[in-house]
């Protein structure tokens, strides 16, 4: 069961590139629709959606600025951030540029920049830059976009999604894996990403990025502070098999939530700073300290291992895959998601149609005019009390014996006697 948006909205990165090509600011942003800075912030990592006449306010200004940015660029036609990344990492592998060097596909073969310097362009992503990414991106845009005549169709929605299950699914669990240091809940967060994925397909089609949508979605999931309640999870999981391993588990585990996040997407994923401070809401200088400080706490406890970021990054990839983790089946996570999502719609039409049966019968039992309450009683003083009759004297009882034991009809009380 599918939803489709009320009104078109580009993918979060894109709001984000569009803003920083207006040279706006989030609090220019927020002002102009109506909402708080927190909000757009919200907005550009893809925690929420906006909705109502906020979503309307928003795509206009968006449309606005993307028009004008037309008008002044001569290229009708925006080659996507895959393909220039796909070109990339061919002529990296080819040796005609030495910007960007593959890696193992052990983190999903995200690639990395050879020194750690922040990439200020704002108009691509560098988080589908493998070959079976951009496969899926353009099998992705190929279900949504209309084929042009004379053509065949292209792959349908399941078809589309199951791509992008297959070849993001194995990776990302590898990755939650590194952020939790669970297994079953890696996989659990992973199969709950997809699920909400394919709930929100029209959305997640359309997106620039697809996988950095699920991956977002599942280490939102993963990193829930409600996980710690569940009964399952207080006991720690079964450490890795190589004493090494283990201690950099052990030190990675010991970050704060937010600074393993950001060391897992810049030195394990492959993202440039701006981006992972964008996917972990916050500014590209608190991203640039997070991963500063997490650098040297790994460095601090391990200083056999170099801190550096092709060390961490290969370092990752050979944690990560050293686990054998499943990664879920794309038709049971469609068909799982369906069924959630047909159960949650009976749930709220039973709970619905309770909260009108019940309105119902307060009405219907219900008084029709006011009854004002009985005030309570109050002791009044002057009033002699009720007196009875007294106690009956010898005398007395003596005569009602009498009385009880004559006749009390017959002739003998109509004949006088003499006495």
């Amino acid at each position: 069961m599918t939803q489709s948006p009320a009104t078109p909205l580009p993918s979060p990165k894109e709001r984000r590139r569009l803003r920083e090509a207006k040279s706006l600011s989030q609090a220019d942003v927020a002002t102009r629709v109506g909402v708080t800075r927190e909000t757009v912030r919200s907005w550009e990592s893809g925690r929420s959606t906006p909705r109502g006449r906020r979503r309307a306010a928003y795509a206009k200004l968006l449309a606005e600025i993307a028009n004008e940015r037309t008008v002044h660029d001569k290229r009708s036609v925006r080659r996507p951030s895959w393909a220039k990344d796909l070109e990339s990492t061919v002529d990296a592998k080819d040796g005609k540029s030495p910007a960007r060097i593959p890696v193992g596909a052990a983190m999903n073969g995200h690639v990395r920049p050879t020194e750690p310097s922040v990439r200020t362009t704002g108009t691509g992503t560098g988080t589908d830059a493998d070959t079976d990414t951009a496969t899926t991106t353009a099998a992705v845009q190929a279900a949504t976009e209309p084929a042009p005549a004379l053509s065949t169709a292209g792959p349908t929605p399941a078809e589309a999604f199951d791509a992008l299950c297959t070849t993001c699914a194995p990776g990302l669990v590898r990755q939650t894996y590194l952020l939790t240091g669970r297994r079953i809940l890696a996989q659990e967060s992973v199969e709950r990403a997809f699920q909400l994925a394919w709930q929100r397909w029209p959305e997640v089609a359309v997106d620039r990025d697809p996988a950095g949508w699920v991956r977002a979605a599942a280490y939102e999931y993963a990193m829930s502070p409600w996980h710690r309640l569940r009964p399952t999870h207080r006991q720690p999981d079964a450490p890795p098999a190589t004493a090494a391993d283990r201690a950099f588990l052990t030190v990675l585990m010991s970050l704060p939530p937010a600074q393993r996040r950001t060391l897992l997407l810049y030195d394990g994923v492959g993202l440039d700073l701006p981006e992972t401070a964008a996917e972990t809401e916050a500014s590209t200088p608190a991203a640039a300290n997070r991963l500063l400080r997490a650098r040297e706490a790994i460095a601090e406890r391990l200083p056999e291992q170099a801190a550096t970021p092709e060390a961490l990054h290969q370092r990752l990839g050979e944690l990560c895959s050293a686990e054998k983790l499943q990664p879920p089946n794309a038709g049971r996570v469609r068909t799982g998601s369906e069924h959630r999502a047909r159960f949650w719609t009976r749930a709220a039409i039973a709970f619905t149609a309770l909260i009108v049966g019940a309105t119902a019968l307060t009405l219907r039992t219900a008084p029709t005019h006011y009854e004002p309450p009985q005030s309570p009683g109050k002791a009044i003083s002057g009033v002699p009390p009720r007196m009875g009759p007294g106690h009956l004297t010898y005398q007395d009882q003596i005569l009602h014996k009498k009385l009880r034991e004559d006749l009390s009809s017959g002739p003998e009380k109509l004949t006088p006697q003499a006495r």
